[in-house]
């Protein structure tokens, strides 16, 4: 799965890449990270298929429509591409669709069967140049407060080849998508046609842990 990430572009290097520009206010608030948690549900930089030349801020962790409170997203931090069209968390949103700005993502390959031992790798393009992941978004808003927010899912399909030797605990990894998808993609082509991603040039580099160094 994908539950931390980097990104660690300057923000004229993503809207140069991504031919999407971000507001000032969004600017002042951005920051360059070198590991990102999901589950501390940082806002993010996303391009959504409804406003596909903007780079905006949004929740990581999708908050369907329906939720009665933001608890849901815990678990939702990724969509497995096979059954997002099914399940009550995703299904409505599978339209709703974005590209999630990264240039690289972690992922920890298990040394033992019980997985006491592992090892963290940094999972990249060549030249650490920025990707997508194919996302999907939802529009959520607070039924006590009224207050509006936006989140969103990473997809995930079935681990490749370089990337079955690392997530060998779990066998997935999230949906990169290549420069010249990305249209097809928030365009609302057929979820399955991104599955295969055999073709994506991933570099593995083994590296200390990023949730040692926050905990240290």
């Amino acid at each position: 799965m994908c539950y931390h990430y980097k990104i660690t572009k300057k923000i004229s290097k993503l809207e140069e890449r991504f031919k999407a520009e971000m507001t000032s206010e969004d600017k002042e608030l951005y920051r360059e990270s070198t590991h990102l948690n999901g589950y501390n549900h940082p806002l993010l930089p996303v391009i959504t298929n409804q406003e596909p030349h903007r780079i905006q801020r949004l929740s990581w962790g999708l908050i369907p429509f329906w939720a009665k409170d933001s608890k849901i997203s815990n678990s939702t931090l990724n969509a497995k591409i096979e059954t997002a069209d099914q399940l009550p968390s995703f299904k409505h949103s599978v339209q709703n669709r974005c590209l999630v700005l990264a240039d690289g993502f972690f992922e920890w390959k298990h040394l033992d069967e019980n997985g006491k031992q592992k090892q963290c790798y940094l999972i990249s393009l060549p030249d650490n140049i920025p990707f997508a992941f194919a996302g999907l978004f939802s529009k959520w808003q607070h039924p006590d407060t009224g207050q509006h927010f936006t989140s969103y899912t990473i997809l995930t399909t079935p681990a490749n080849q370089l990337m079955s030797k690392i997530h060998n605990s779990g066998l997935r990894m999230p949906v990169i998508l290549q420069a010249q998808e990305e249209s097809d993609f928030i365009n609302g082509k057929e979820l399955t046609a991104f599955a295969d991603r055999d073709q994506v040039p991933l570099i593995a580099t083994p590296v200390d842990s990023p949730l040692k160094r926050s905990i240290e």
